[in-house]
């Protein structure tokens, strides 16, 4: 992933924002040491923003589509209520029992319900348990975005927000070449025409664009 801004102004943000605590400093540095595509990982400032997002709009219930090590689901997990929940689902075994440590350490274990299976097919059995949430973080396999987009959107409130990582894609949304440019510059297009919600682009990090569900 290529930076979107220089690292004077990289290292300015960060400073600027809420302090890291150990235990997420420790798996950052555990997941840059120890784990494949270490770039995945959502970081300090980002990290930062989904808890805010969490805590501002007073959300009880949240989906992750994309775990990874953690370090996302943990920052929204900690803005929860102590009866809130968290649902996120991946398909690395690796990476998620690293997550599932932390989860443990944090104590919002409680709040977290850790989904080892394909987003979409965790999607349809919220689906069928009738599970509504309030936020949606999508954080996944590109040329799925659109279609986790469609996918949620019955679960999610009205009033609710999705959230959705990458979409700058290292500035490659520009000009897009690779199957996976394409499929950011489609899930924005499609975001950006879509009468069901309000939405601002955000060049936090690799792009964060945020869209507020009107109504059904």
């Amino acid at each position: 992933m290529l930076s979107l801004i220089g690292p004077d102004i990289a290292a300015y943000v960060d400073a600027h924002t809420t302090a890291e605590s150990p235990l997420f400093a420790r798996l950052r540095e555990e997941t840059q040491r120890d784990l494949a595509m270490p770039q995945m990982q959502v970081g300090h400032v980002e990290g930062a923003l989904l808890r805010i997002l969490v805590a501002v709009s007073r959300a009880r219930s949240v989906l992750e589509i994309g775990t990874y090590s953690g370090y996302s689901g943990l920052a929204m997990a900690s803005a929860l209520p102590d009866d809130g929940t968290l649902v996120t689902c991946d398909v690395d075994p690796v990476a998620t029992g690293v997550a599932r440590r932390y989860f443990a350490e944090s104590g919002h274990a409680h709040k977290i319900d850790l989904r080892l299976a394909p987003a979409l097919d965790t999607i349809a059995a919220l689906a069928a348990e009738r599970r509504r949430f309030d936020l949606v973080f999508i954080d996944a396999d590109k040329p799925n975005y659109v279609n986790y987009y469609e996918a949620v959107f019955p679960l999610l409130s009205v009033g609710g927000l999705i959230v959705a990582d990458n979409t700058l894609w290292s500035g490659k949304v520009v000009a897009p070449k690779e199957p996976n440019d394409h499929a950011i510059v489609a899930f924005n297009a499609r975001v950006a025409a879509d009468p069901r919600v309000e939405h601002v682009l955000l060049s936090v990090r690799d792009g964060v664009m945020l869209a507020r569900k009107l109504r059904d």
